[in-house]
């Protein structure tokens, strides 16, 4: 498979720093295709013939999505697995699981390794993390080391410096939001009377005292002022709700259901067969809302989730983003069809958007830079090399000041757009018939589209030996988006290349054969314009039958 240009040169950068420093931490959140990121990073130090690595671990998940998907990207590579039920190092490329290789038998028998990743690498700083790092340094102190994760800040403020020296990129959510990788939050912050007695909570080393946020937020008028807002603004969304104590959840979610919204409780003293019960219950469509403490914060993704309600303050701006982006991924129709999902409501009852500022001005202010190499800056208290764009050293936490009259024109001039996918796709997409309501991209073995429908747009892909099959449906920026992601899966950057230069070459008579007589005489028509013209031919009847159906799936489900 091919990676998103804008993946391609988190990666290209990552391995400039790897080789400029011996470590690296590269950053990207919920949406960015993190495990496709570094599974190319490791690829590409695996291009050294005897070269061997580790990929890193917390979760069985982890490990088995992780193994996975680096076939995807490095097919010719051999694997393995070190964990509590398979112990092998004969793989270029070994899948382990942090618990298990941290024990000192185990450690003793690990070979010498060329490449360590870190996924999660947050929790780089632990004690488990660092017996491994240090072993393989040991081994072979010109080892490589690196990170990737979504949210670098540890919630103990621990620092990742002592195993980082530098962050090579940083995808943020504005840029996977403008690419339509990710739907945009709408933020509102709605005081029910608590913001200022929320302010005076004490902080303790982890977080705020949750037992005083509770004797603020667990009282009768603020629960029902609660339930009245989300029925205005987002009653009719599936609700993720965050609460301070396992005590206020259940008094929030017993407020729910008296009022007639069937919800369910999760929290952390439940036993794992009873917390997919209950999920369980959520996900197939027996109650709306999901109350729960702490435990759906990372890890949980149920996409057609649209909504999310935050009744506990964040000490950390990574708590925050990891509980608004359990709202924020795009739905697979074919997972979910009529659901169309287009954005997520946030209600903030507290005060975490007010502290570390709306994601929405956060994503884009700084103008990311997409050529060449990122633009940095030094921490003055670490003196980690970071992106210029970071407010917070990933590294050690220190916070640079904004000026207020400098954000406010910066947001002044900030509009959300869609990207020009024709410089940032690896495909050129056609406007089949100059209305702007049919685009079409193909490869040799595979095309994708767009189509616009009674208010929503369509993504379909198909190819060859590819059944068409509807891809999304909803908001443009999104659909084209989901188009071009299945392209990149399955095509390559060879077809792609050659696909290009068709861009300039007339089209050939095979083509003009099956071409309608009017298009045939278009002087200007291309050799790629045809291909696309006519894998739209070919599969109308298909892509019909897909788009109407969408539009049937959403007036029932509606």
């Amino acid at each position: 498979m091919m990676l998103r240009p804008r993946q391609a040169l988190l990666v290209e950068r990552s391995l400039a720093a790897l080789h400029q420093h011996g470590n690296t931490l590269a950053i990207g959140p919920t949406g960015s295709g993190k495990t496709i990121m570094l599974s190319a990073v490791a690829g590409g130090v695996l291009e050294e013939p005897d070269a061997k690595s580790c990929i890193l671990a917390h979760r069985d998940e982890l490990t088995a999505q992780n193994r996975e998907k680096f076939g995807w990207v490095n097919p010719g590579l051999t694997t393995s697995v070190f964990d509590a039920k398979e112990k092998s190092w004969a793989g270029r490329a070994t899948f382990a699981m942090v618990q298990t290789l941290s024990r000192d038998s185990h450690l003793d028998a690990m070979p010498t390794l060329d490449l360590l990743v870190v996924d999660e690498a947050h929790h780089a700083a632990s004690p488990s993390y660092r017996r491994v790092i240090d072993r393989v340094l040991s081994r072979n102190p010109r080892a490589l080391i690196f990170g990737a994760t979504a949210t670098p800040a540890r919630s103990d403020g621990k620092g990742l410096r002592e195993v980082f020296s530098n962050v090579a990129d940083q995808i943020t959510l504005g840029e996977l939001i403008a690419a339509g990788h990710l739907v945009p939050p709408r933020t509102f912050v709605i005081d029910v009377g608590a913001q200022s007695a929320l302010a005076q909570v004490r902080r303790t080393a982890t977080d705020f005292d949750m037992t005083e946020v509770e004797a603020i937020l667990n009282r009768t008028p603020i629960t029902d002022a609660v339930i009245r807002h989300w029925r205005e603004k987002a009653g009719d969304r599936k609700t993720i709700v965050f609460c301070s104590t396992v005590a206020h959840a259940q008094c929030v979610a017993d407020a729910f259901v008296a009022a007639g919204t069937r919800a369910v409780l999760i929290h952390g003293e439940l036993s794992d067969a009873e917390r997919k019960v209950r999920l369980a219950e959520y996900e197939t469509g027996e109650a709306q809302v999901v109350v729960n403490v702490a435990v759906l914060t990372e890890g949980y993704d149920y996409t057609p989730t649209s909504c999310v309600v935050l009744l506990r303050p964040s000490s950390h701006k990574s708590t925050l983003t990891q509980m608004i982006g359990r709202g924020l991924r795009t739905v697979d129709p074919a997972e979910h069809p009529g659901v169309v999902k287009t954005d997520c409501i946030v209600l903030d009852f507290g005060t975490a958007t007010l502290m570390h500022g709306s994601l929405e001005q956060e994503a884009n202010l700084d103008g990311h830079q997409h050529q060449g190499e990122a633009p940095t800056k030094e921490c003055p208290s670490c003196e980690a090399t970071v992106p210029l764009g970071c407010r917070e050293c990933p590294l050690c936490g220190f916070e640079w000041t904004i000026d207020p009259a400098e954000q406010a024109e910066a947001m002044d001039d900030f509009v959300m757009t869609e990207i020009d996918l024709l410089k940032r796709s690896n495909f050129r997409w056609c406007d089949l018939f100059g209305c702007d309501d049919a685009l079409m991209a193909t490869g040799f073995g595979a095309w994708g589209g767009v189509f616009f429908l009674n208010g929503r747009w369509h993504a379909v892909g198909g190819g060859k030996d590819l059944q068409p099959r509807l891809l999304a449906v909803g908001d443009r920026t999104v659909c084209m988006a989901c188009a071009d992601d299945w392209l990149n899966e399955n095509e390559s950057l060879d077809t792609a290349h050659k696909t290009r230069r068709w861009l300039n070459e007339p089209p050939t008579e095979k083509q003009l054969r099956y071409l309608p007589q009017a298009m045939r005489s278009d002087f200007g028509l291309t050799r790629y314009q045809a291909s696309a013209l006519l894998a739209f031919q070919f599969n109308k009847s298909s892509i019909q039958r897909l788009v109407l159906a969408a539009n049937d799936e959403h007036r029932r489900a509606a």
